[in-house]
């Protein structure tokens, strides 16, 4: 009888209690919210490609729960905007993620409202290649009605992707000779090879890549001054036997807007992602390709930005390299395996494993080169520079190849120590690093073997571990000051020539690297 009554007692007070409380008594919102911003930038994306999610945080500072009667697109059912409203897609139907109905929020508390779009550039304008989208968020209407801008710039884009095939779902694969047996092999690598009429790339729009580009047997791909190319994750550009790479880019009066260099990078326009590394694959010059040439391009953010294989003994390099910039490559930033390449005014920095690596052997030969690491993302395994002469195969048998570099006028430094590894298991492995600045100090190395330091044959003129003042390696800005160690110890060349910015160099006593020293402003 006690319990009953006790129980009787204990439920009268938690109805009376529940009945009596209005904490759940939500009222009208009067148009006293706040907003983390007045205008939610999208940043840019290109037509038909959804873009990154957004938030936007919605206060009720007062003391009273509220409910705000509706939050809506202006432009309805017709935005390309969608939302999310503290989880919620609001109506169902066309309305759906656009138009959201008595959304309470607690006294003193917040909410969540997430955003995205898809626009299709076709609906918006037919004479502009980019095109300013706005909206706005209303919340509530009439006297008590507030918004929030939204803004996007979009951009229009050639979009090159493989087929699918429409009744398996199944991506066109590439498919040529891989292993030079005159054979077409099936490749893993989704893509397609280019039409004749595709081979230009110009600056008129941007170029967007799915899956691998291929150029073929005779065709060659050219990009232009000024062309902008962007690629999708696991995208790149293969070219394959017989075929060539030309990128012509030209010098740009404006180093942050780079006018004139063709500009590889991936397909994220959002700041979020300027300077993330991995998010595209490679420029793959495959063996048998021929005469690649690459001047005054930015290649950055790959996996590994640019790999040429094979053919060190063809009459012409493999690839020349001038004038450009390889930056947050994953992986490597320029890799050669059994090839030829010859490099000159260009910089390499902030790589996963090495910037610059030469494996099973080739012939390099690199001139006034920026070679660097300041990679603090991860664990770095390897130095800046990497050579070596040989392969191990899955049965542990070694096989080695002729090897020749030679490095002149370079920076070779980095945030570890050493930066500097050269590696041979046969005797065909000759180099040469002359009036270089370079990052090696270890008491185990130093004077044995490959690092004997004295060894003309192997170094002259070379500096060590003296700080090559950076203006900001780890942001890529990679100038050096008045106080650089490879200030005055280049070696003089014949004609003198200009730097990566086209500043002259000094004639008698030119710096190392690819840039000529500065006075950095404060």
């Amino acid at each position: 009888m006690k319990r009953l009554l006790s129980f009787l007692i204990c439920f009268i007070v938690l109805v009376f209690w529940s009945s009596c409380r209005k904490d759940f008594e939500f009222s009208p919102s009067t148009g006293n919210l706040e907003f983390q911003r007045d205008t939610v930038y999208l940043d840019t994306v290109f037509t038909n490609i959804g873009s990154s999610t957004y938030n936007l945080k919605v206060y009720n500072r007062s003391d009273d729960d509220i409910v705000i009667p509706t939050i809506q697109l202006e432009n309805g059912v017709n935005s390309f905007y969608r939302m999310n409203v503290d989880g919620t897609t609001g109506l169902e139907g066309a309305q759906e993620g656009k138009f959201f109905e008595n959304v309470e929020l607690l006294a003193n508390d917040s909410l969540f409202i997430f955003i995205e779009t898809t626009i299709d550039i076709s609906t918006l304008s037919t004479l502009e290649n980019q095109f300013l989208y706005t909206d706005k968020i209303l919340f509530d209407s009439g006297s008590n009605q507030q918004d929030v801008d939204l803004v996007t710039l979009v951009k229009d884009a050639v979009f090159i992707y493989a087929n699918r095939d429409e009744d398996t779902g199944i991506i066109e694969t590439l498919t040529f000779d891989v292993d030079g047996d005159g054979t077409p092999d099936e490749t893993t690598l989704q893509g397609r090879f280019l039409e004749n009429d595709e081979l230009t790339f110009t600056n008129e729009k941007p170029y967007v890549i799915y899956g691998y580009a291929g150029v073929g047997n005779g065709q060659t791909l050219t990009m232009e001054a000024g062309a902008r190319v962007h690629f999708h994750a696991n995208s790149g550009i293969i070219v394959t036997e017989g075929g060539t790479l030309n990128i012509n880019g030209d010098l740009s009066t404006d180093q942050d807007a780079l006018e004139n260099e063709v500009i590889l990078e991936g397909d994220r326009l959002e700041p979020l992602f300027s300077d993330v590394p991995g998010q595209w694959g490679t420029i793959w010059l495959f063996n048998g390709s021929e005469n690649n040439s690459i001047n005054y391009a930015s290649i950055k953010n790959a996996t590994i930005a640019v790999l040429a294989e094979g053919n060190q003994e063809a009459p012409n390099d493999k690839l020349t390299i001038t004038n450009s910039q390889i930056y947050n490559s994953s992986a490597f930033g320029l890799l050669g395996r059994a090839t030829s390449i010859t490099a000159e005014n260009v910089v390499i920095n902030n790589s996963g494993q090495s910037s610059f690596a030469g494996t099973l052997g080739g012939q390099y030969n690199f001139t006034h080169c920026t070679i660097a690491n300041y990679w603090n993302s991860s664990f770095r395994q390897f130095p800046s520079l990497l050579l070596n002469d040989f392969v191990v195969d899955e049965n542990n048998t070694v096989f080695t190849n002729t090897t020749e570099a030679e490095f002149t006028n370079c920076i070779i430094y980095g945030n570890d120590n050493p930066e500097l590894l050269l590696e041979n298991e046969g005797n065909d492995f000759t180099f040469k690093f002359t009036n270089c600045l370079i990052r090696f100090d270890n008491d185990n190395l130093e004077g044995t073997g490959n690092y004997d330091f004295n060894n003309v044959t192997f170094y002259e003129g070379i500096v060590r571990n003296v700080n090559p003042d950076f203006e900001n390696p780890f942001e890529n800005l990679m100038r050096i000051g008045e106080d650089s160690g490879a200030n005055g110890i280049a070696l003089p060349l014949l004609p003198s020539g200009f730097d990566l910015l086209n500043n002259p160099r000094n004639a008698t006593q030119p710096d190392a690297g690819a840039y000529e020293s500065v006075v950095f402003e404060d």
